[in-house]
């Protein structure tokens, strides 16, 4: 054999070794995670640019609490063109959303996008989106409830993005608003963000770390078995949701266990859970019963009630980011990286 031929087969060993190893650690439930990427942190002068990526806004007074905000910290705000447009109950046709949404994405002096609310409607154009200068370009999307489409895409691709407060629901003279408008603040001109909360009598006590993920119970599930589907090999699921009734919400956390959600899963934090309006428990179950039903087998730790999701206090989080849980029977503690 030629020292040519012999390193030519060596390598192909190598590579063929190395993927065989790759492939035991995820069939044994090893965590194969890699860092994601921070966009860079704002600062004043930065431009972002506000838009409705899903919902319609009926107009521009709607989020003056956003822009005021945004302004107060000394930042540029432009807006979609087609912010204020409406298709029934989207903001513009997909192919308005679509437009306004790529633009941000593809210009390099737009340096964070802040979706002005929620609703439904990013699944239905994110597709289509090209995210190729964005990642030339990283920058913070901001959002939560449907923007839960994005978080996951970004996810997928590697980059960090915020959940957090939206212009829309938005109110700087709600004394309860004041933490997380605070947390928002922190996550994207990069303060360091920890949690300390009592802990729920459900908790389930422990310490782990992972990348957070997740977001709106309802868009995770939806997701399942797309090209937005997560891996959640060494995370910790973060989850909210609103109008959902209890049977539903067991249907949901039961396809997230079907589908190995929990299986290799580092940690749970849920987040606020308005139920469906007069909903009474004739489901038999509540809430904390489902979750821990859901991840019965597994030993990670359960952080219930953190004050995050369709609920005044809506604490940032970075998600895609590092976080260390603690829970003991007194406190839970959330540090971020």
């Amino acid at each position: 054999m030629s020292k040519t031929t012999y390193f030519k087969f060596l390598l192909v060993f190598s590579i063929f070794f190395f993927s065989y190893s790759l492939s035991s650690q995820s069939d044994t439930g090893i965590a194969i995670t890699r860092d994601l990427v921070k966009p860079p942190n704002l600062k004043k002068g930065d431009t972002i640019m506000i838009l409705s990526p899903a919902g319609r806004i009926k107009n521009k007074s709607s989020i003056e609490a956003g822009i005021k905000l945004a302004n107060h910290w000394g930042l540029v705000v432009f807006f979609g063109n087609h912010m204020l447009s409406q298709d029934h109950t989207f903001a513009g046709t997909d192919t308005q959303r679509t437009e306004d949404l790529q633009k941000a994405l593809d210009d390099p002096s737009i340096k964070a996008i802040w979706a002005a609310r929620g609703g439904y409607g990013a699944v239905r154009i994110i597709d289509d989106l090209d995210f190729s200068k964005f990642m030339e370009n990283p920058k913070w999307i901001i959002g939560y409830s449907d923007i839960t489409v994005l978080h996951n895409k970004i996810h997928t691709l590697g980059f960090q993005s915020i959940h957090g407060q939206m212009p829309l629901t938005l109110d700087l003279e709600d004394p309860v608003q004041k933490p997380s408008i605070v947390s928002l603040h922190k996550a994207l001109f990069g303060k360091k963000i920890n949690y300390k909360l009592d802990s729920s009598e459900f908790n389930r006590l422990g310490e782990s770390k992972g990348q957070v993920v997740g977001g709106n119970l309802s868009i995770v599930y939806s997701m399942l078995a797309s090209k937005t589907d997560l891996d959640m090999r060494g995370k910790v699921l973060f989850i909210e949701d609103v109008g959902e009734a209890l049977y539903h919400i067991d249907r949901m956390m039961i396809s997230l266990k079907r589908a190995g959600y929990f299986k290799n899963c580092n940690g749970l934090i849920v987040g606020d859970f308005r139920l469906k309006k007069n909903e009474g428990n004739s489901f038999g179950k509540t809430l904390e019963e489902i979750v821990l039903e859901a991840v019965e087998g597994t030993d990670f730790p359960v952080i219930f009630n953190f004050p995050a999701g369709h609920v005044d206090d809506n604490r940032a989080i970075i998600m895609g980011d590092y976080v260390n849980l603690k829970v003991t029977k007194k406190k839970a503690r959330i540090g971020f990286q």
